[in-house]
Protein backbone atom coordinates (compact mmCIF):
# COMPACT_ATOMS: atom_id res chain seq x y z
CA UNK A 1 0.00 0.00 0.00
CA UNK A 2 2.12 2.10 -0.92
CA UNK A 3 1.65 6.13 0.33
CA UNK A 4 -0.94 5.02 2.47
CA UNK A 5 -2.24 7.69 5.13
CA UNK A 6 -2.13 7.82 8.66
CA UNK A 7 -5.99 7.39 8.65
CA UNK A 8 -5.55 4.27 6.48
CA UNK A 9 -3.24 3.31 9.57
CA UNK A 10 -5.37 3.35 11.63
CA UNK A 11 -7.54 0.95 10.29
CA UNK A 12 -4.94 -1.39 10.03
CA UNK A 13 -3.88 -1.82 13.81
CA UNK A 14 -5.75 -2.23 16.76
CA UNK A 15 -3.42 0.12 19.24
CA UNK A 16 -3.93 3.74 19.64
CA UNK A 17 -2.27 6.08 16.54
CA UNK A 18 -1.17 9.06 18.38
CA UNK A 19 -0.68 11.95 16.32
CA UNK A 20 -0.01 16.07 17.19
CA UNK A 21 -2.90 17.50 18.68
CA UNK A 22 -4.31 14.16 19.78
CA UNK A 23 -5.06 14.18 23.51
CA UNK A 24 -1.63 12.11 25.01
CA UNK A 25 0.43 13.22 22.50
CA UNK A 26 3.08 14.75 24.77
CA UNK A 27 3.10 11.86 27.26
CA UNK A 28 3.64 9.48 24.13
CA UNK A 29 6.46 11.01 22.57
CA UNK A 30 8.83 10.94 26.22
CA UNK A 31 11.11 8.83 26.80
CA UNK A 32 13.35 7.90 29.55
CA UNK A 33 16.04 10.68 28.68
CA UNK A 34 14.88 14.10 28.45
CA UNK A 35 17.53 15.51 27.00
CA UNK A 36 15.36 14.44 23.43
CA UNK A 37 12.40 16.26 23.09
CA UNK A 38 11.24 15.10 19.63
CA UNK A 39 8.00 15.27 17.61
CA UNK A 40 7.24 11.94 15.52
CA UNK A 41 4.78 12.10 12.94
CA UNK A 42 2.77 9.59 15.23
CA UNK A 43 3.62 7.11 17.93
CA UNK A 44 1.48 3.38 17.37
CA UNK A 45 0.96 1.68 20.79
CA UNK A 46 0.81 -1.70 19.71
CA UNK A 47 -0.33 -4.18 20.66
CA UNK A 48 0.23 -7.19 18.84
CA UNK A 49 2.60 -8.40 16.22
CA UNK A 50 0.14 -7.77 13.63
CA UNK A 51 0.23 -4.02 14.67
CA UNK A 52 4.27 -3.97 14.21
CA UNK A 53 4.05 -5.04 11.36
CA UNK A 54 1.44 -2.37 9.93
CA UNK A 55 3.92 0.23 11.41
CA UNK A 56 7.15 -1.64 9.59
CA UNK A 57 4.81 -1.23 6.30
CA UNK A 58 3.68 2.26 7.00
CA UNK A 59 7.59 3.51 7.55
CA UNK A 60 9.05 1.65 4.56
CA UNK A 61 6.23 2.87 2.16
CA UNK A 62 6.18 6.42 3.10
CA UNK A 63 10.07 6.82 3.59
CA UNK A 64 9.76 7.81 7.11
CA UNK A 65 12.20 7.14 10.14
CA UNK A 66 11.12 4.54 12.23
CA UNK A 67 11.56 4.36 15.69
CA UNK A 68 11.02 0.89 18.13
CA UNK A 69 10.06 1.66 21.56
CA UNK A 70 10.69 -0.87 24.33
CA UNK A 71 11.28 -0.21 27.61
CA UNK A 72 12.52 3.71 26.53
CA UNK A 73 15.51 3.54 27.97
CA UNK A 74 17.99 4.48 25.37
CA UNK A 75 20.18 6.86 26.68
CA UNK A 76 20.93 8.49 22.60
CA UNK A 77 17.05 8.39 22.84
CA UNK A 78 16.61 5.82 19.50
CA UNK A 79 13.08 5.57 21.04
CA UNK A 80 11.45 8.38 19.54
CA UNK A 81 12.22 10.31 16.57
CA UNK A 82 11.32 13.80 14.58
CA UNK A 83 8.76 13.82 12.12
CA UNK A 84 9.03 9.63 11.29
CA UNK A 85 6.77 7.34 13.53
CA UNK A 86 7.46 5.06 16.83
CA UNK A 87 6.47 1.48 17.15
CA UNK A 88 5.60 1.68 21.16
CA UNK A 89 5.49 -1.77 21.96
CA UNK A 90 4.71 -0.47 25.78
CA UNK A 91 1.55 -2.36 25.46
CA UNK A 92 2.79 -5.99 24.49
CA UNK A 93 4.19 -6.43 28.34
CA UNK A 94 2.80 -9.90 28.99
CA UNK A 95 5.14 -12.71 30.20
CA UNK A 96 4.43 -16.06 30.61
CA UNK A 97 6.33 -18.82 32.03
CA UNK A 98 6.43 -22.46 31.48
CA UNK A 99 7.85 -23.62 35.22
CA UNK A 100 8.37 -27.22 34.02
CA UNK A 101 9.85 -26.60 31.00
CA UNK A 102 11.70 -23.55 32.67
CA UNK A 103 11.26 -21.03 29.92
CA UNK A 104 9.35 -17.60 29.55
CA UNK A 105 7.90 -15.92 26.47
CA UNK A 106 8.31 -12.03 26.99
CA UNK A 107 6.27 -9.38 25.08
CA UNK A 108 8.42 -6.70 23.24
CA UNK A 109 7.60 -3.89 25.76
CA UNK A 110 8.05 -5.93 28.64
CA UNK A 111 10.48 -4.54 31.25
CA UNK A 112 12.92 -6.58 33.66
CA UNK A 113 10.54 -5.75 36.62
CA UNK A 114 7.20 -7.65 34.82
CA UNK A 115 9.74 -10.82 33.77
CA UNK A 116 11.53 -11.15 37.48
CA UNK A 117 7.49 -11.07 38.80
CA UNK A 118 6.39 -13.36 36.99
CA UNK A 119 9.15 -15.79 37.10
CA UNK A 120 10.15 -15.02 40.87
CA UNK A 121 6.44 -16.71 41.16
CA UNK A 122 8.25 -19.94 40.59
CA UNK A 123 12.19 -18.74 42.08
CA UNK A 124 13.37 -18.78 38.51
CA UNK A 125 15.43 -16.49 36.53
CA UNK A 126 17.21 -15.60 33.65
CA UNK A 127 20.19 -13.05 33.41
CA UNK A 128 18.34 -9.40 33.63
CA UNK A 129 19.51 -5.64 34.30
CA UNK A 130 20.18 -3.48 37.28
CA UNK A 131 17.43 -1.46 36.62
CA UNK A 132 14.09 -3.02 36.83
CA UNK A 133 12.10 -0.71 34.60
CA UNK A 134 14.84 -1.30 32.17
CA UNK A 135 13.03 -3.36 28.73
CA UNK A 136 13.72 -6.79 28.02
CA UNK A 137 14.20 -6.29 24.55
CA UNK A 138 16.72 -3.24 24.94
CA UNK A 139 18.98 -4.99 27.12
CA UNK A 140 18.78 -8.59 25.89
CA UNK A 141 19.32 -6.89 22.04
CA UNK A 142 22.59 -5.38 23.14
CA UNK A 143 23.33 -8.40 24.89
CA UNK A 144 22.18 -8.07 28.59
CA UNK A 145 25.13 -7.46 31.89
CA UNK A 146 23.47 -7.79 35.27
CA UNK A 147 23.79 -9.78 38.75
CA UNK A 148 23.38 -13.03 37.45
CA UNK A 149 25.16 -12.88 34.60
CA UNK A 150 28.85 -14.68 35.96
CA UNK A 151 26.80 -17.59 36.74
CA UNK A 152 24.30 -17.71 33.91
CA UNK A 153 25.94 -15.83 31.35
CA UNK A 154 24.76 -13.20 29.14
CA UNK A 155 20.58 -12.01 28.91
CA UNK A 156 21.40 -12.87 24.96
CA UNK A 157 23.18 -16.23 26.58
CA UNK A 158 20.07 -17.20 27.99
CA UNK A 159 18.04 -16.34 24.67
CA UNK A 160 16.23 -19.26 22.83
CA UNK A 161 14.15 -17.52 20.42
CA UNK A 162 12.38 -14.81 19.00
CA UNK A 163 9.82 -13.58 17.18
CA UNK A 164 11.11 -10.53 14.71
CA UNK A 165 8.85 -8.35 11.94
CA UNK A 166 11.86 -7.49 9.40
CA UNK A 167 12.50 -4.88 6.88
CA UNK A 168 10.12 -5.90 4.73
CA UNK A 169 6.96 -6.64 7.10
CA UNK A 170 7.30 -10.24 7.64
CA UNK A 171 6.94 -11.90 10.87
CA UNK A 172 9.74 -14.57 11.38
CA UNK A 173 10.76 -16.85 14.23
CA UNK A 174 14.99 -16.61 14.90
CA UNK A 175 16.16 -19.54 16.55
CA UNK A 176 19.05 -22.14 16.55
CA UNK A 177 17.05 -24.08 13.86
CA UNK A 178 15.73 -21.29 11.94
CA UNK A 179 17.10 -18.09 10.28
CA UNK A 180 19.83 -18.66 11.81
CA UNK A 181 21.65 -16.14 11.17
CA UNK A 182 19.32 -13.73 12.67
CA UNK A 183 19.24 -15.45 15.76
CA UNK A 184 23.39 -14.63 16.23
CA UNK A 185 23.15 -11.29 15.09
CA UNK A 186 20.11 -10.61 17.66
CA UNK A 187 22.55 -11.69 20.45
CA UNK A 188 24.28 -8.71 20.55
CA UNK A 189 24.05 -6.64 17.63
CA UNK A 190 20.98 -4.42 19.06
CA UNK A 191 17.91 -3.34 16.92
CA UNK A 192 19.86 -3.45 13.69
CA UNK A 193 17.69 -6.42 12.09
CA UNK A 194 14.26 -5.62 13.13
CA UNK A 195 11.28 -5.18 16.01
CA UNK A 196 11.63 -8.15 18.45
CA UNK A 197 7.98 -8.46 19.55
CA UNK A 198 9.08 -11.78 21.52
CA UNK A 199 11.59 -13.29 23.79
CA UNK A 200 12.06 -17.03 24.62
CA UNK A 201 14.43 -17.37 27.71
CA UNK A 202 15.56 -20.05 29.47
CA UNK A 203 15.41 -19.77 32.91
CA UNK A 204 17.51 -21.03 36.17
CA UNK A 205 16.51 -21.73 39.58
CA UNK A 206 16.75 -18.14 41.64
CA UNK A 207 14.97 -17.79 45.05
CA UNK A 208 16.04 -15.60 47.50
CA UNK A 209 19.57 -13.89 47.18
CA UNK A 210 21.92 -12.47 50.59
CA UNK A 211 23.21 -9.36 49.42
CA UNK A 212 23.02 -5.52 49.20
CA UNK A 213 24.93 -2.35 49.37
CA UNK A 214 27.89 -1.33 51.32
CA UNK A 215 29.60 1.82 51.14
CA UNK A 216 32.99 2.64 51.99
CA UNK A 217 35.35 5.87 52.15
CA UNK A 218 37.07 7.14 49.46
CA UNK A 219 40.40 6.50 50.88
CA UNK A 220 39.82 2.95 50.49
CA UNK A 221 39.23 3.00 46.74
CA UNK A 222 42.28 1.41 46.08
CA UNK A 223 41.93 -1.21 49.05
CA UNK A 224 38.62 -1.96 47.75
CA UNK A 225 38.75 -1.74 44.01
CA UNK A 226 42.31 -3.58 44.09
CA UNK A 227 40.24 -6.43 46.30
CA UNK A 228 37.89 -7.01 44.00
CA UNK A 229 39.94 -7.09 40.99
CA UNK A 230 41.87 -10.45 42.58
CA UNK A 231 38.79 -11.82 44.69
CA UNK A 232 36.39 -11.75 41.27
CA UNK A 233 38.80 -13.42 39.25
CA UNK A 234 38.03 -17.09 40.70
CA UNK A 235 34.91 -16.17 42.68
CA UNK A 236 32.43 -18.61 42.69
CA UNK A 237 30.12 -17.76 39.68
CA UNK A 238 27.12 -17.61 42.56
CA UNK A 239 28.66 -14.24 43.44
CA UNK A 240 27.45 -11.28 41.04
CA UNK A 241 28.22 -7.71 42.48
CA UNK A 242 30.13 -4.85 41.25
CA UNK A 243 31.58 -1.47 42.61
CA UNK A 244 29.92 1.45 41.88
CA UNK A 245 30.58 5.56 42.67
CA UNK A 246 27.72 6.71 44.54
CA UNK A 247 26.62 9.82 46.59
CA UNK A 248 24.79 8.07 49.07
CA UNK A 249 21.06 9.35 49.09
CA UNK A 250 18.95 9.64 51.95
CA UNK A 251 18.43 6.45 53.05
CA UNK A 252 17.60 5.02 56.91
CA UNK A 253 20.89 3.06 56.77
CA UNK A 254 23.22 5.62 56.28
CA UNK A 255 24.43 7.94 58.44
CA UNK A 256 22.40 11.08 58.06
CA UNK A 257 25.84 12.95 58.29
CA UNK A 258 27.27 11.42 55.51
CA UNK A 259 24.09 11.87 52.94
CA UNK A 260 25.00 13.50 50.08
CA UNK A 261 28.62 12.80 50.15
CA UNK A 262 30.49 10.33 47.88
CA UNK A 263 31.75 6.90 48.55
CA UNK A 264 32.89 4.00 46.80
CA UNK A 265 30.65 0.94 47.35
CA UNK A 266 30.36 -2.70 46.66
CA UNK A 267 26.23 -3.88 45.33
CA UNK A 268 26.58 -7.16 45.98
CA UNK A 269 24.46 -10.54 44.87
CA UNK A 270 25.19 -13.94 45.99
CA UNK A 271 23.01 -16.78 45.27
CA UNK A 272 23.97 -19.25 47.07
CA UNK A 273 23.56 -20.27 50.89
CA UNK A 274 23.33 -17.52 53.46
CA UNK A 275 26.33 -18.70 55.76
CA UNK A 276 28.56 -18.61 52.60
CA UNK A 277 27.52 -15.42 51.24
CA UNK A 278 28.10 -14.32 55.23
CA UNK A 279 31.33 -15.43 54.73
CA UNK A 280 31.92 -13.33 51.28
CA UNK A 281 30.83 -10.66 52.85
CA UNK A 282 32.67 -10.98 56.45
CA UNK A 283 36.26 -11.65 53.99
CA UNK A 284 34.87 -7.50 52.51
CA UNK A 285 34.39 -6.04 55.62
CA UNK A 286 38.19 -7.35 56.45
CA UNK A 287 39.49 -4.97 53.30
CA UNK A 288 37.94 -1.91 54.89
CA UNK A 289 34.95 -0.94 57.03
CA UNK A 290 31.96 -0.03 55.79
CA UNK A 291 30.53 2.93 56.63
CA UNK A 292 27.34 1.90 56.25
CA UNK A 293 25.61 -1.45 54.79
CA UNK A 294 22.33 -2.86 53.82
CA UNK A 295 23.12 -6.58 53.70
CA UNK A 296 20.67 -9.25 53.82
CA UNK A 297 18.58 -12.36 52.57
CA UNK A 298 15.61 -10.59 50.04
CA UNK A 299 14.38 -11.52 46.36
CA UNK A 300 16.07 -11.09 43.69
CA UNK A 301 13.56 -8.93 42.17
CA UNK A 302 13.99 -6.67 45.14
CA UNK A 303 17.75 -6.10 44.60
CA UNK A 304 16.44 -5.53 40.68
CA UNK A 305 14.78 -2.68 42.07
CA UNK A 306 16.49 -1.34 44.80
CA UNK A 307 18.20 1.80 42.44
CA UNK A 308 14.80 2.20 40.77
CA UNK A 309 14.15 5.70 42.71
CA UNK A 310 17.35 7.06 41.38
CA UNK A 311 16.69 6.88 37.62
CA UNK A 312 13.20 8.08 37.52
CA UNK A 313 12.10 9.23 33.99
CA UNK A 314 12.62 12.72 33.02
CA UNK A 315 16.24 12.92 33.75
CA UNK A 316 19.09 14.25 31.38
CA UNK A 317 21.07 11.06 30.24
CA UNK A 318 24.77 11.22 28.71
CA UNK A 319 26.75 7.83 29.30
CA UNK A 320 30.21 6.56 28.22
CA UNK A 321 31.36 2.87 28.43
CA UNK A 322 34.13 0.54 27.96
CA UNK A 323 35.28 -3.05 28.14
CA UNK A 324 38.65 -3.44 30.26
CA UNK A 325 40.37 -7.04 30.23
CA UNK A 326 42.76 -5.79 33.32
CA UNK A 327 42.12 -3.41 36.03
CA UNK A 328 45.44 -2.20 36.41
CA UNK A 329 46.84 -0.07 39.61
CA UNK A 330 47.15 3.06 37.00
CA UNK A 331 43.25 2.24 35.89
CA UNK A 332 42.54 2.23 39.75
CA UNK A 333 44.10 5.34 40.52
CA UNK A 334 42.17 6.67 37.31
CA UNK A 335 39.01 5.98 39.01
CA UNK A 336 39.96 6.94 42.51
CA UNK A 337 40.49 10.57 40.84
CA UNK A 338 37.24 11.19 38.57
CA UNK A 339 34.74 9.05 40.77
CA UNK A 340 35.27 10.95 43.75
CA UNK A 341 33.95 13.69 41.31
CA UNK A 342 30.18 12.39 40.90
CA UNK A 343 28.43 15.63 40.68
CA UNK A 344 24.76 14.17 41.54
CA UNK A 345 23.37 11.40 43.50
CA UNK A 346 21.54 9.76 40.45
CA UNK A 347 25.03 9.74 38.22
CA UNK A 348 27.35 6.62 39.34
CA UNK A 349 30.11 5.05 37.74
CA UNK A 350 29.56 0.92 37.21
CA UNK A 351 32.32 -1.85 37.18
CA UNK A 352 30.34 -4.99 36.11
CA UNK A 353 31.84 -8.19 35.95
CA UNK A 354 31.91 -9.99 32.93
CA UNK A 355 33.85 -13.61 33.41
CA UNK A 356 32.72 -16.63 34.46
CA UNK A 357 29.85 -17.77 32.61
CA UNK A 358 30.23 -15.29 29.89
CA UNK A 359 33.37 -16.37 29.37
CA UNK A 360 32.06 -19.94 28.46
CA UNK A 361 30.76 -18.54 25.18
CA UNK A 362 33.22 -18.30 22.11
CA UNK A 363 33.96 -14.83 20.69
CA UNK A 364 31.88 -15.84 17.28
CA UNK A 365 29.12 -17.73 18.99
CA UNK A 366 26.89 -14.44 19.52
CA UNK A 367 27.22 -10.69 17.96
CA UNK A 368 28.57 -9.87 21.28
CA UNK A 369 32.43 -10.42 20.95
CA UNK A 370 34.23 -9.16 24.04
CA UNK A 371 34.30 -12.66 25.38
CA UNK A 372 37.86 -12.27 26.86
CA UNK A 373 37.01 -9.11 28.48
CA UNK A 374 36.46 -9.11 32.22
CA UNK A 375 34.84 -5.58 33.12
CA UNK A 376 32.36 -3.34 31.01
CA UNK A 377 32.61 -0.11 32.98
CA UNK A 378 29.28 2.70 32.39
CA UNK A 379 30.13 6.47 33.32
CA UNK A 380 26.60 7.12 33.80
CA UNK A 381 26.19 10.80 33.86
CA UNK A 382 22.69 11.65 35.38
CA UNK A 383 20.94 14.44 36.55
CA UNK A 384 17.95 16.26 37.27
CA UNK A 385 18.50 20.16 35.89
CA UNK A 386 18.96 20.58 32.32
CA UNK A 387 21.15 23.58 33.22
CA UNK A 388 23.99 21.61 34.28
CA UNK A 389 24.29 20.08 31.13
CA UNK A 390 27.80 20.75 30.33
CA UNK A 391 29.27 20.37 33.83
CA UNK A 392 27.98 16.73 34.13
CA UNK A 393 28.62 15.88 30.57
CA UNK A 394 32.25 17.27 30.71
CA UNK A 395 32.31 15.04 34.14
CA UNK A 396 31.73 12.18 31.70
CA UNK A 397 34.12 12.98 29.06
CA UNK A 398 36.88 13.85 31.38
CA UNK A 399 36.41 10.50 33.21
CA UNK A 400 36.22 8.89 29.74
CA UNK A 401 39.50 10.27 28.54
CA UNK A 402 41.50 9.20 31.48
CA UNK A 403 39.87 5.48 31.44
CA UNK A 404 39.94 5.01 28.01
CA UNK A 405 43.69 4.41 27.14
CA UNK A 406 43.52 2.06 29.98
CA UNK A 407 40.48 0.07 28.66
CA UNK A 408 39.44 -1.84 25.48
CA UNK A 409 38.65 -0.10 22.04
CA UNK A 410 35.33 -1.37 22.03
CA UNK A 411 32.42 -0.64 24.80
CA UNK A 412 29.11 -2.00 25.46
CA UNK A 413 26.57 -0.97 22.69
CA UNK A 414 23.79 -1.17 25.70
CA UNK A 415 26.38 2.01 27.54
CA UNK A 416 27.09 4.08 24.30
CA UNK A 417 25.77 7.98 23.83
CA UNK A 418 24.93 9.43 20.55
CA UNK A 419 28.44 10.42 19.50
CA UNK A 420 29.82 6.66 19.48
CA UNK A 421 28.43 5.98 16.20
CA UNK A 422 32.66 5.83 15.35
CA UNK A 423 33.36 3.17 17.73
CA UNK A 424 30.16 0.54 16.04
CA UNK A 425 33.10 -1.39 14.15
CA UNK A 426 35.48 -1.60 17.22
CA UNK A 427 32.51 -2.69 19.66
CA UNK A 428 32.00 -5.82 17.69
CA UNK A 429 35.57 -6.74 17.08
CA UNK A 430 35.81 -9.86 14.95
CA UNK A 431 31.97 -10.03 14.41
CA UNK A 432 31.21 -6.78 12.84
CA UNK A 433 32.28 -7.65 8.91
CA UNK A 434 29.22 -10.88 9.91
CA UNK A 435 27.02 -8.62 11.18
CA UNK A 436 27.06 -6.47 7.88
CA UNK A 437 26.37 -9.54 5.91
CA UNK A 438 23.15 -10.33 8.14
CA UNK A 439 21.78 -6.67 7.95
CA UNK A 440 22.10 -6.88 4.58
CA UNK A 441 20.15 -10.01 4.07
CA UNK A 442 17.35 -8.29 6.58
CA UNK A 443 17.46 -4.65 6.28
CA UNK A 444 19.50 -3.98 2.86
CA UNK A 445 17.66 -0.17 2.95
CA UNK A 446 18.75 0.12 6.80
CA UNK A 447 14.93 0.82 7.61
CA UNK A 448 16.17 0.00 11.34
CA UNK A 449 18.99 2.78 11.94
CA UNK A 450 17.99 4.73 14.73
CA UNK A 451 20.14 2.58 16.74
CA UNK A 452 24.21 1.57 17.30
CA UNK A 453 23.84 1.73 13.76
CA UNK A 454 25.42 -1.40 11.91
CA UNK A 455 25.15 -0.09 8.17
CA UNK A 456 24.46 -2.07 4.99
Amino acid sequence: MAGSTLEQLRTRVSGQVITPGDDGYDQARTVHNAMFDRRPRAVVRCTSTTDVQAVVDFARENGLDLAVRGGGHSVPGFGTVDDGIVADLSGMRAVAVDPHARTAHAGGGATWGDFNAATGEFELASTGGIISTTGVGGLTLGGGIGYLARGLGLSCDNLLSAEVVTADGRAVVASEKEHEDLFWALRGGGGNFGAVTSFEFALSPVGDIFGGPMFFELAHVPDVLGFFRDFIADAPEQYGGFPAFQIAPPLPFIPADRHGEPFIALVNCWIGSTADGQRIMDRIRAVAPPVAEMVGVMPYAALNTAFDGLVPAGLQHYWKASFVKELTDDAIAAHAVHGANVPVVNSTVHIYPINGACHRVAADATAFAYRDANFAVVIAGMWPDPAENDANTAWVRDYYAATAPLSEEGGYVNFMSGDDQGRIRANYGGNYDRLVEVKRAYDPDNLFHLNQNIRP
